[in-house]
């Protein structure tokens, strides 16, 4: 049986990798006649950003989420210096897509600067989305998961809000593994924590649009990967289908833009509170990375019983 825990980080890879296809393709109408309805993880076309990829692979996204939970493993706990040299070691041999923030992480590193100045000034909410395998490993230690998801997000994205909304991401997650549900937990983080920021108004914003259809709502929350549009498109998602962890990765893709990001956010969201049940088998069985992921995180529950 996959426990909760587990169920978020899968359900976070996985909705990656269903992304892949269609990643950053704006226009939904060519969305759906070029793949129908995204039911399927899906080979990238020769014109997509991702073409040097294959079925179960994931984007820069999630193979950035894996070297994380890679270096979580190695070092027994995150360690900035480990994560930042498995990141860089990553990229010096990468095959797949650099963004801009990856791009100005690079060049401050090769500028000699230190994991903790090295970050972009991206606004992308991509730089928070990758944080599930913290949630993982510090889901009984609110502090650390704070600490954590905040550093990790600040070596590549060194902007106030996406930093932010790594906090506010991982403490969401952490609530909902205790039982709580997700759009209850979003506004009372939104409330308890973040009450004079745009994180909270992001909130408020999202879940006002709840009622709509997602391609609707997402084309006028925006589609784009900055965190002002991404963030609140995330919400509006895990509250309309906070029950049905398929259906909201699906529409998640359909909607366009940057899908791979906010997908990594609802399938760590809906992951947690759903667990596996509802999520095709065959998304899971179809992850190149699968069993490695598996074995991860079997390696992070036996540093943490050693540890206690």
């Amino acid at each position: 049986m996959i426990s909760k825990a587990r169920a978020m980080v899968l359900a976070s890879f996985a909705a990656d990798s269903l992304a892949l296809g269609a990643h950053w393709m704006y226009d939904t109408r060519e969305i759906e006649n070029r793949f129908g309805r995204v039911q399927h993880l899906l080979q990238p076309g020769k014109d997509s950003y991702h073409a040097s990829k294959s079925v179960g692979e994931f984007t820069h996204y999630g193979d950035q989420t894996l070297v994380l939970l890679e270096s979580i493993a190695a070092a027994k706990g995150f360690a900035l210096e480990h994560f930042a040299g498995s990141w860089r070691a990553m990229f010096g041999s990468y095959r797949g897509y650099f963004d801009k923030a990856t791009k100005g992480t690079l060049k401050n590193f090769g500028d000699g600067h230190s994991p903790t100045a090295s970050g972009s000034p991206s606004t992308d909410l991509a730089g928070a989305a990758r944080i599930a395998p913290l949630v993982y490993r510090y889901r009984h230690d609110p502090e650390a998961l704070s600490a954590s998801a905040r550093a990790q997000t600040a070596m590549t994205h060194n902007h106030p809000l996406v930093i932010a909304s790594a906090g506010f991401i991982a403490e969401a997650a952490r609530r909902i593994l205790q039982g709580e549900r997700p759009t209850s937990v979003l506004a009372a983080v939104g409330k308890e924590l973040y009450t004079d920021t745009p994180l909270a108004a992001w909130v408020t914003t999202g879940l006002q649009a709840q009622q709509q259809g997602s391609r609707e709502a997402i084309a006028g929350l925006g589609q784009s990967c900055d965190v002002q549009e991404a963030f609140p498109a995330v919400v509006h998602l895990i509250a309309r289908y906070e029950g049905d962890l398929r259906e909201a990765l699906i529409e998640n893709v359909m909607a366009g833009g940057d899908s791979a990001a906010r997908g990594m956010v609802l399938g760590m969201v809906l992951g947690a509170h759903l667990g596996i049940d509802g999520m095709p088998v065959e998304w899971l069985s179809e992850l190149k990375r699968w069993e490695t992921i598996v074995d991860l995180l079997d390696r992070l529950d036996e540093a943490r019983v050693k540890s206690e």
